[in-house]
């Protein structure tokens, strides 16, 4: 619904056109290479490739083509992770259509486009305090798996699964490791 409403705002606009329209992540490259659009218009949350992912991919493929990302949280890790995949531009869903036209022409002539909020939310928070290894227990703990599954997932020892698990509620400055998953999710540093 969201993407057939997008699609008829962008060609009620004389200089814009959609040359295609995919519902999944992983149909975002084989796509833009039959259609070599001049900006991909991206969700971050699609099914089984999320957003910033296939904007990567497209990036390596297709270089000239540049990216607008959408999404409905503007959350500061996202942003992070957008910028650094040199997407060109972050906009909320919620973003007035005249303001997306204008997004997308201003991302098409080669100019970054950002939310002004999500930027000044992304520059508040700062950067992520945990460490890859970090990040990996966090993620293990927060799919559920038990200190005993991420020691073997992760080829370490239990107490030393402990020992991240209380560095990592102690960075993120929460209760616990339930909130440290949420302090992190809500921050976007948690996929």
């Amino acid at each position: 619904m969201v993407r057939g409403a997008l699609t008829a705002l962008i060609e009620m606009e004389s200089d814009l056109a959609v040359v295609a329209e995919v519902d999944r992540g992983d149909a975002i490259l084989p796509a833009a290479r039959e259609s070599r659009p001049d900006v991909a218009i991206i969700d971050i949350d699609l099914p089984v490739v999320d957003g910033l992912t296939a904007a990567q991919m497209l990036r390596e493929q297709l270089p000239d083509c540049k990216i607008l990302i959408l999404t409905s949280l503007g959350r500061p890790g996202t942003v992070r992770r957008a910028l650094s995949a040199a997407v060109s531009g972050f906009l909320l869903k919620d973003t007035p259509s005249d303001r997306l036209a204008q997004a997308i022409r201003e991302v098409a002539s080669g100019r970054r486009v950002v939310d002004p909020e999500v930027a000044l939310t992304a520059w508040d928070v700062g950067d992520n305090p945990l460490s890859p290894r970090e990040r990996q227990v966090l993620r293990l703990a927060a799919d559920g798996s038990e200190a005993s599954q991420i020691a073997a997932q992760l080829h370490l020892s239990v107490g030393t699964v402990r020992n991240y698990l209380t560095q990592i509620v102690v960075k993120m400055n929460a209760r616990n490791r339930v909130d440290a998953v949420r302090v992190a999710r809500e921050a976007g540093w948690l996929p």
